[in-house]
């Protein structure tokens, strides 16, 4: 089999990758015998090594050629990591112009850049609030015409015959709902499928994820979830929050538009790699937040699911920005309603209050507690099956439904089999309910007595928000056995087929509705077999469910405790719920990762955890045998046309260049004196900055910090700038540009220690040097990711271009 060619990553398609923005060099794994070093004619400077890859043909894991015409394979194995994510430079670089920028701000300036932080914190908070404002405006519109619309047609043909009709009405608004969001997601900017908190979570781990925080990004998911959720699929516009906030901290903290051509000239500070993720991770979560009944809440899920660092500055930040963002959803929905002075509306998800009565429980019940936990063990075991038929599901996608075209005709179908479902479960369930004051919203009678309404309808016919609301506050009796266990089933699959389509979606509220109904159906067997009051209620077994099963998928544990203590109202629930979350994430973890993890492993990204594999073998790797070597350096006074030929050259896709001394051997490594980045010497490249020789009394152009920052984040490719022959002749001084301070460890450095250092840091390429403080190697993103703790130890993963 031939070597890979191409790989869908996220975006669903190839990604142009200009070549000043190319990953990291790698070695491969089996050892120097896949390491070539390429002589260079130039002797003034210091050049070992090119990136090699693995070659796939002898994979005997990677399935046979598809004679099939249409489904044309990928050959795709999860065992393997990609050498097309590139890092991001989280590191400051500490050059002279940066040491001379910070030294010129004085007291009443460092006043000034705290005042545009809070206002940036403001104003973001102000838009992630109208941004949650309009999807669930524009959902609830949607929602309620077309329910409205299908019930009138289920109950004009009740009477009349021809409910065929009316299934393919439902179907037909389906289908247009899902086809065009999907068509969006495909064609215009296909990173915006999913929730989107996997991408966010690699991006902010420091994994380049093209078009991740782009303006039309954020449109097409914000259009995309919204027709998701009134298309009828097994979905919730929760998860995709996550992602539209980072869009919107990122582009206002930048204070320009890239996509619009547009610089407002404000907040120019902010235009660096690191600050730009201190607001990632300050907002990152406010739409999501939006989401939730309280800011608490939402600092405590933002901080554990897609901070890797946790400070005091950012959680007053963050909490802040929670707090303008709950304001504005809570005024915004209030006027809506037609309440402005009530400020009735403090979150998306807002589940409602239980009962005092129903709240009450006997904690000398050990029985009670004893069923929680099994409960909890029962539901953890159906999560696996989630997470590993979800796992399966993509992986056959990914290796044949790469076109576009394929993946929307997939979407379409998708959202007609959960019509069609729908309403053949509908249409032959026999549970009738009486209508009460507090009946749904869209009852259909269907074959039900006048009076009563169909219960099967109410899981189906309702957004998933207030199906969950439904099954966690309505009286016992409303609900029978079959009906939730056909419910549970059916929903299971769909849920399981839909997470993965090319649709913006989330699995937040789904996987509350179906931990919900498994829930409530376990309370009500539970209540068959006791008379006692204490199991009177099905809905907190609903409420222990949901909490089961959404943890159990994303292994959430405090975060989801505060979550659905602050959405439903009630603290009695922490002690109950927080053991059920902690009996299934232990059961879940001992059998597979959690859903957002198992995502990024198909994606082949080099991802790194927040701790080195804990093995044995661990700490017998040193940096020696992790390094990337040899190493491409640089000269304190370099020769333009050297740097022009390493920049173009295609087998050089490095982006860190140690500056060393000035070598007479070239099988002789130099000192370290500093580290030069790619996207720098474009800049000094694009700008001219050298002189005619080295010893030239003329002083090369002088530029300012400012220039590079302008330059971020796309910076031209190097075959955009013109160097001409006498140019090439030309000397550049990179001692004022370069970092005089690069992160360093010896050889004999152990493995968790290099991780460690690595990852708190937040670094990109860390220098190995000897004894005497010479290049030997470079540690690169790919040097520890290649190495992943599995069940049977410590595993390396193979590497390819794809």
């Amino acid at each position: 089999m031939a070597n890979v060619a191409k790989k869908v990553t996220w975006s669903s398609r190839e990604e142009e990758q200009p070549p000043s923005q190319a990953g990291e060099t790698t070695p491969l794994l089996n050892g120097a015998t896949g390491r070539y070093a390429r002589q260079v004619s130039q002797p003034n400077f210091f050049r070992i090594g090119s990136l090699s890859t693995v070659n796939l043909d002898d994979d005997t894991d990677l399935d046979a050629e598809i004679t099939c015409p249409i489904l044309r394979e990928i050959p795709h194995n999860e065992k393997l990591l990609s050498l097309k994510f590139e890092s991001l430079d989280y590191d400051n670089s500490e050059n002279q112009l940066f040491l001379e920028e910070e030294r010129r701000v004085v007291s009443e300036g460092f006043r000034c850049i705290e005042i545009k932080r809070w206002l940036i914190c403001a104003l973001i908070g102000i838009l992630t609030g109208l941004v949650a404002c309009f999807i669930d405006i524009v959902v609830e519109k949607l929602a309620g015409l077309k329910y409205k619309v299908i019930k009138n047609s289920i109950d004009k043909f009740t009477e009349t015959g021809g409910l065929c009709i009316s299934l393919m009405l439902w179907t037909a608004f389906n289908v247009l709902f899902v086809m065009i969001g999907s068509l969006m997601v495909a064609f215009l900017e296909p990173v915006a499928a999913g929730s989107g908190i996997p991408q966010i979570k690699c991006y902010l781990n420091g994994v380049k994820i093209p078009h991740v925080v782009r303006l039309k990004t954020l449109v097409v998911k914000v259009c995309g979830v919204i027709f998701s959720v009134v298309g009828g699929l097994a979905v919730g516009k929760e998860g995709p929050m996550i992602h539209s906030g980072a869009v919107i901290a990122a582009g206002i903290s930048q204070g320009r538009s890239t996509s619009l051509k547009r610089d407002f000239k404000v907040f120019e500070i902010a235009r660096r790699r690191t600050r730009k993720k201190k607001k990632i991770v300050d907002f990152v979560l406010n739409l999501q937040k939006s989401s939730f009944a309280s800011p608490t809440a939402r600092c405590v899920f933002s901080l554990s699911r897609c901070t890797d660092s946790f400070s005091i500055r950012v959680s007053l930040s963050l909490f802040f920005a929670s707090m303008i963002s709950t304001f504005t959803l809570n005024f915004v929905l209030s006027i809506y309603h037609c309440k402005p002075e009530e400020l009735s509306n403090p979150g998306l998800i807002n589940f409602g209050k239980f009962k005092s009565e129903v709240t009450k429980y006997n904690i000398h019940s050990g029985c009670f507690f004893v069923f929680l936990y099994i409960k909890g063990g029962v539901l953890s075991l159906k999560e696996i099956r989630i997470n590993c038929l979800n796992f399966w599901i993509w992986l056959f996608l990914i290796r044949y439904l790469h076109r576009s075209i394929l993946q929307v005709v997939e979407a379409v179908l998708v959202a007609a089999v959960t019509a069609t479902v729908s309403f053949v479960m509908i249409y032959y369930s026999t549970d009738c309910q009486p209508l009460g004051p507090d009946s749904v919203e869209y009852p259909l009678q269907l074959f039900c007595a006048d009076g009563e309404y169909n219960s099967m309808a109410t899981t189906f016919f309702n957004t998933p928000e207030k199906s969950v609301r439904s099954l966690f506050h309505d009286p016992a009796g409303t609900y029978n056995p079959t009906t939730l266990s056909l419910f549970t089933v059916s929903y299971f699959f769909l849920a399981c087929w839909t997470y993965g389509l090319t649709v913006s979606a989330g699995v937040f509220i789904p996987s509350l509705l179906i931990g919900a109904a498994w829930g409530r159906l376990f309370g009500i067997l539970l209540a068959k077999t006791s008379s006692s009051s204490i199991w009177a209620d099905p809905g907190k077994y609903a409420l222990m469910g949901a909490a089961a099963q959404l943890g159990g998928i994303v292994r959430m544990t405090l975060s989801l405790t505060v979550i659905i203590v602050e959405a439903t109202g009630n603290v009695t629930y922490g002690l109950p719920i927080m053991l059920v979350l902690m009996t299934a994430k232990i059961v879940g973890d001992y059998f597979v990762e959690g859903l957002y993890d198992l995502h990024i492993k198909l994606q082949s990204v080099p991802f790194l955890h927040w701790e080195a594999p804990a093995t044995a073998y661990s700490h017998s790797l040193t940096a020696r045998e992790l390094m990337s070597t040899p190493v491409t350096c640089f000269r304190r006074v370099e020769k333009v046309g050297n740097i022009v030929d390493v920049l173009s050259d295609t087998t050089s896709t490095h982006n860190g260049f140690p500056v060393v001394d000035d070598i007479y051997d070239i099988n002789q490594p130099g000192r370290l004196y500093g580290l030069v980045l790619r996207s720098q010497l474009i800049v000094l490249l694009k700008h001219k900055v050298f002189v005619e020789r080295a010893n030239s009394n003329f002083n090369q152009k002088k530029l300012k910090l400012k220039d590079f920052r302008d330059a971020y984040p796309r910076f031209p490719p190097i075959q955009s700038i013109h160097v001409s022959q006498d140019e090439r002749e030309c000397m550049m001084d990179l001692t004022e540009f370069m970092n005089p301070t690069p992160y360093t460890v010896p050889q004999e450095t152990s493995f968790p220690r290099v991780f460690k250092l690595f990852r708190a840091l937040g670094l990109r390429h860390l220098v190995v040097v000897d004894d005497h403080n010479r290049v030997v190697g470079l540690v690169t993103r790919k040097d520890l990711a290649r190495y992943r703790l599995e069940k049977g130890g410590l595993e390396e993963l193979h590497l390819s271009q794809t």
